[in-house]
């Protein structure tokens, strides 16, 4: 496993808050998240690094979605 670094786009609420809504995987494939089910601190126990772990469903699974320092986003790829 390692990390994947994507380009995404996000939404800031009024209250600071930031919300993943799309992202572009490495090929330059572009998709969705459907939804956002939870957002918390934590590691990836997977390919390491923390950060804001985002739980999101994309076409149907749950992936995991981190925002590491702040501003940059990954996800763990095989």
């Amino acid at each position: 496993m390692r990390k994947v670094y994507v380009d995404t786009t996000a939404y800031f609420t009024k209250d600071g808050d930031i919300f993943p809504l799309k992202f572009v995987w490495e090929d330059g494939r572009k998709y969705t998240v459907d939804k956002v089910l939870d957002k918390r601190k934590a590691a990836s126990l997977k390919v390491g690094g923390q950060g804001i772990r985002y739980t999101c469903r994309v076409l149907g699974k749950e992936i995991y979605m981190f925002l590491e320092d702040g501003n940059r986003w990954f996800i763990e790829g095989k």
